[in-house]
């Protein structure tokens, strides 16, 4: 089973594909996660991924769907992915029609999750991410419990591209291209 679901940054797509992921088995290819890989990488692509994410751009559809082709391609996520965030514009979501057919699959479930901008400006700039376990909190909605062991203060950080003006292009963008 293949799923796509899409909604403005913020609007929890990460949190609700990890549930189903984990409750059906599935694998999350997540556009952000596969660009902060290559960020991390700190290869040529990553550095110039790190400047577009900074702007509050979107990463150009290029580099996205060859990414994306990695993964669809690679025979252990056959009929296995949820689609987080991908496709956000007419011409991904025809690559993507092209890559499923090109190697065999098919989407199987769309989920729209709508959020409102006032929500997304308090989801984007209250997220924290433990720096030693990758878990992510929100001041506002979800803190992180008093008595975990590695997320502690110290270790939760702020994304750098995590703040009001790049939460309000990213949904401006989202309503323009994507919606």
């Amino acid at each position: 089973m293949n799923i796509i679901i899409f909604g403005p940054p913020g609007a929890v797509k990460g949190t609700q594909s990890e549930f189903i992921e984990k409750k059906y088995n599935l694998f999350k290819l997540s556009t952000g996660d596969l660009l902060r890989e290559e960020i991390n990488k700190k290869t040529t692509l990553g550095e110039k991924i790190t400047s577009i994410v900074k702007s509050g751009s979107l990463v150009s559809d290029e580099i996205i769907n060859s990414l994306i082709e990695s993964i669809v391609s690679n025979k252990k996520y056959n009929k296995k992915i949820i689609f987080d965030g991908y496709p956000r514009n007419l011409p991904q979501a025809k690559n993507l029609n092209e890559l499923l057919l090109k190697y065999n699959q098919k989407i199987d479930i769309v989920i729209r999750l709508k959020v409102s901008l006032d929500v997304i400006k308090k989801r984007i700039t209250g997220r924290l991410v433990c720096s030693e376990c990758g878990k992510i909190y929100n001041e506002f909605f979800n803190p992180p419990l008093k008595n975990e062991m590695c997320c502690k203060k110290e270790f939760l950080k702020k994304r750098e591209d995590d703040n009001v003006d790049v939460a309000i292009k990213r949904f401006k963008t989202y309503e323009d291209s994507t919606e």
